[in-house]
């Protein structure tokens, strides 16, 4: 077995060489939906600073569709040499198994984490001139009419929309999108009757009017909209969070998981930062790489069960 400790030191010394030069050339980040949604606009304020801290382009790639799996397929089959990185989240690195049919990837050992970055809940959006201002009178009105139509465009807002439907006792009928805002546009030209939207995506549309909050996915009020109750406190149990995080493919070197874990790090303890979060609604929350991938596959089982107990079958 002498010669298998001869490749190890080698394999050790080859890594330590590789972790110092990296990153050498651009790295790509593929964030699996639109321009604007809640992971596109941490991916942008992430990549800037760890740009600055690396000394090398971090470059934002929008690949959206079919609930994030698409980009997420992508960045599964990359070389795992660091240079091509996933923005992922709770619909593409936990719930699309239970979701989407013949998923081509395994949310939980395709990837090699990075860092957990944030979480936020969501809010059920309706039109302003909406006939209800609360959960109970949002239901009762959706159980008179019968004719609702719901947006969603992730699994957070799936999975709302179909605990909702399943808990509120009322028929709708279920319009997917590419993502998060595309269902908010269509929720302001009447397009459809409501949607759930993260609160980075949610918050500007209430404060320009264009949109009201009816509930929160969370069960304790926000800070940020304490206008707004919890739909659980009408709906016991009533609960979605979603979360954002940094991956890479399987393979890649762990002393490169940890160059970026180290810099991703640095960009989340910034004052500067927790301000910007802020302001988006985003809470910061990281978790290194193994209790991130330790993190993933407790979500995948939750998700999963979520899934279920909404009736939500794979398509």
């Amino acid at each position: 077995m002498r010669w298998w400790s001869g490749v190890a030191a080698y394999l050790v010394l080859a890594g330590g060489a590789l972790a110092q030069s990296y990153p050498s050339h651009p790295v790509h980040v593929i964030v699996p939906f639109p321009p604007g949604a809640g992971p596109d606009q941490i991916a942008r304020l992430a990549a800037q600073d760890m740009a600055q801290s690396l000394g090398q382009s971090f470059v934002v790639d929008n690949k959206s569709g079919a609930l994030g799996t698409i980009g997420a397929a992508e960045v599964a089959r990359a070389a795992p040499d660091g240079y091509t990185l996933l923005m992922t989240t709770n619909t593409a690195g936990a719930a699309a198994p239970a979701l989407v049919k013949n998923l081509s990837y395994d949310p939980g050992k395709d990837f090699a984490p990075i860092i957990r970055l944030a979480t936020t809940p969501m809010i059920l959006l309706v039109k302003p001139d909406f006939p209800a201002n609360t959960v109970k009178d949002f239901i009762a009105y959706a159980r008179a009419s019968g004719k609702l139509t719901g947006g969603y465009g992730t699994s957070g807002g799936q999975v709302s929309l179909a605990k909702l439907r399943t808990l509120g006792d009322f028929p709708v009928i279920e319009v997917p999108y590419k993502g998060i805002p595309p269902a908010v546009m269509d929720t302001i030209s009447g397009e459809v009757s409501f949607t759930f939207a993260d609160f980075p995506v949610a918050l500007p549309q209430i404060k320009g009017g264009k949109l009201k909050g009816i509930g929160v996915t969370s069960l304790q009020r926000s800070g940020l909209a304490p206008d707004l109750a919890p739909i659980a406190d009408t709906l016991p149990g009533f609960e979605t969070i979603l979360w954002w995080g940094l991956v890479a493919p399987a393979g890649t070197p762990r002393e490169i998981v940890d160059k970026l874990y180290q810099a991703a790090a640095k960009f989340m303890a910034k004052p500067e930062t927790e301000s910007a979060l802020a302001k988006l609604g985003i809470e910061g929350l990281p978790l290194g790489p193994d209790d991130f991938a330790a993190y993933i596959k407790t979500e995948i089982v939750k998700w999963a069960h979520d899934a279920q107990q909404a009736g939500l079958q794979p398509e």
